[in-house]
């Protein structure tokens, strides 16, 4: 599934600068407002599906090169966020809807995860 997918379906606002968003591809998802357990537990290329919208998520993302971060319950980053953000090159969006619901309807669109066999 591309990016274009998920924004389409979801209605989500996007809040940087356009992109090819059918030539990218997320591998996975995640959710977390916890910026260590993103760096821990994301994979590369996820979505972020968080509540945060500080500027700090801008570095996480780049530093685990994320396909995009989903900002939920409408909250706004600043436009600092933003602008680090496209000049990072990561994508941003906005969207009304709790975390816990947008992660469902991400599921449901068939973005599943393999997580690895611990054993």
């Amino acid at each position: 599934m591309n990016l274009q997918t998920m924004i389409d379906s979801l209605h989500l606002k996007p809040l940087t600068e356009p992109k090819d968003y059918q030539a990218i591809l997320p591998t996975c998802g995640y959710a977390s407002d916890l910026l260590s357990c993103v760096m821990a537990g994301a994979a590369h290329q996820s979505v972020w599906v968080t509540l945060q919208a500080h500027i700090n998520i801008v570095a996480v993302a780049s530093l685990l090169d994320l396909s995009a971060i989903i900002i939920t319950e409408d909250a706004q980053p600043d436009a600092a966020t933003i602008a680090k953000a496209n000049e990072e090159g990561i994508n941003i969006f906005s969207i009304n809807e709790p975390t816990f619901s947008v992660v469902g309807k991400l599921w449901e669109l068939g973005l599943h995860c393999q997580q690895p066999n611990n054993t």
